[in-house]
Parts: C-alpha cells; structure tokens; sequence
C-alpha cells in the first residue's frame, strides 16, 4: 500500500480504533480468565488526586472498563488538597500490595505535586504508563520495558495494517515523553527509518512527503494538511483537540486535516475513533502483562510492544 499511488477520487481506508480495541478488550477478558482459574486475578489501582472533570471522566472509564475485562479496580480519590508525603506513602502502600499489579497516578497533578517524583516512585514493575524514568530507559535500549499506553495503541493498529514494518519510513510528529519519544523508539524497534519531526524541523511538508508511516502527535488542531502526505501513507492521528463546532458546542479534531489527508492517504485514524480508544485498552493489557510477570508466566502474545 505505501508504495502506490492513490486515485483523486479514491479515498483512504478508515482505521476503526474503536473496533480494535473492542476486539483487544475481549482478548483481555480472556486472558483475565485463564489467569483467575489459576487463582489469580489482576489488579489496577488508578490515584486521582483534585476534582480535575476530565481527569474524574477518564478514572470512570477505566474503572468501569476494568471491570468489564473481570479484572480487580482500586479506586483512590484524594482531595486537592492531599500532600505530596501523603500522596507518596499511598504509592508506598500500592506498590507493596500483591493485589495491585497496575498503578496509575492520573495526570495532571496539582501544581503543589511534583509529577516527576511522583511517578518515579512507581515500582516500574506496576508502572503500567510507562513513565517512570527505568522504564524510559529500558524502552530506549530496546530492553523488556512497560510501554506507554497512547504508543503501544498505535503500533498494534500499524502492525493490524501492514504487518512487518521491518524498512518503512517513519515520520513522527511530536518529542513529547508521553507519545513522541516513546512512538519513535516503538518503530525503531519494529526496524522502521525513523525521523522525529517538531516546533523546529524545517520544511515540515517536504519532511512529511517521503513518509509511508506518519504519527501526528503535535497538539495543533488540524495542522497536517493533505498535500503534505504521500500517497498512500498510513496516517496515525493521535491529536485531540476542542474546537468551536454549530451551535455554539466544541467538537473534537485531530492534528491531521482528516477531510483533505484521506483523500491522499491509503489509510487513516479519524478523531474520533481512531487512536483514543486504544489507550485505555492498552492500559489494561498492560496490567495484564505486568500480572504475568509477577507470577512468573508467559506474556500474552499479541498485547505487548
């Protein structure tokens, strides 16, 4: 598909994230039950720390997510208030708790906390974000690590697609720690020829039209424009963006302009629809991944980097 040209009129496969990811949750749940027939039955604590509304909106779906998949959920909401030797001794508690296999610290914090230190006190074992510095590290000098949950979703709808990406050419848009960085290790490790493009690159369009594989992840609504793609590329937009939509409601973009970009694409994720769903179901293979590992068993094939 990355090789060919594409037909003006002819227009861009759609990668249906939330498909996928209802097929991955499935798998979960069943690997979740061949673990409790074994006695053992995973466990994700997630700490919400303020009233934060999306923040509060998240935790409710992965609550309930978690317990769809048959898995344990251990909620703690702490008041803003909550101090940062509090919050630590929590995380002290979890990651000394067999029950808890999983441990999210949603972010953002209040600005009182120090993110950083916080999440560094994560056992990495149960770091099931993949933000703790060892974890970083590990995934960066292509070692067993836990991965991040936005990247770990792209790369299964990439290798859903094509299969081997063993040769392609990779743009990534974005150095966040959280999906940039992370994204460009994924497909470094897939033996892809990576670029990592930013505020900076020069001549972004011309960076972008050599790419097989494109991931936007560059929080600017609707900057990729389509002209900028080549044909045939598989476009993964990981950007969620409020905009002012009719009657006076926000709507939900990407950081590709989907309507122009899939004209010239072979394959494309909308927004939304498209990556979002993959992260919760990410974090909960994740917890999976990091259960088997206690217990000394085999890694579910199929849910991992």
């Amino acid at each position: 598909m990355s090789g060919e040209t594409v037909a003006p009129e002819t227009m861009a496969r759609v990668i249906d994230g939330k498909a996928f990811a209802g097929r991955l949750r499935s798998r979960i749940a069943a690997e979740v039950a061949a673990l409790k027939a074994r006695g053992i039955t995973p466990g994700l604590a997630v700490v919400l720390v303020g009233q934060d509304p999306a923040s509060q909106v998240y935790v409710a779906s992965k609550h309930r997510q978690c317990i769809e998949a048959g898995m344990a959920s251990f909620e703690h909401r702490l008041p803003e208030a909550t101090s940062e030797e509090e919050l630590l001794a929590l995380i002290r508690q979890l990651n000394a708790d067999p029950a808890v296999h999983g441990i999210l610290v949603q972010l953002p914090l209040p600005r009182h906390l120090n993110s950083d230190l916080v999440i560094n006190s994560i056992d990495p074992a149960k770091d099931v974000d993949g933000f703790h510095i060892s974890n970083v590290g590990l995934l960066g000098t292509g070692q067993k690590a836990m991965v991040p949950c936005t990247p770990l979703g792209c790369l299964l709808l990439l290798r859903d697609l094509h299969g081997d990406l063993s040769g392609k050419d990779a743009v990534v848009i974005g150095r966040s720690n959280i999906v940039g960085k992370p994204m460009a290790q994924l497909l470094l490790a897939e033996n892809c020829t990576v670029t990592i493009a930013h505020s900076r690159t020069r001549d972004l369009p011309a960076v972008l039209r050599r790419a097989e594989i494109v991931v936007a992840a560059v929080g600017r609504p609707r900057m990729v424009q389509g002209d900028w793609i080549r044909p045939g590329a598989t476009v993964i937009d990981v950007g969620i963006n409020r905009i002012p939509g009719e009657g006076g409601r926000d709507r939900l973009v990407g950081d590709v302009d989907y309507d122009s970009a899939r004209r010239v694409a072979g394959a494309i994720t909308p927004v939304p629809g498209g990556v979002g769903p993959m992260t919760i179901a990410c974090l909960l293979a994740n917890t999976v991944t990091a259960c088997c590992r206690a217990n000394g068993l085999p890694e579910p094939e199929g849910l991992t980097a």
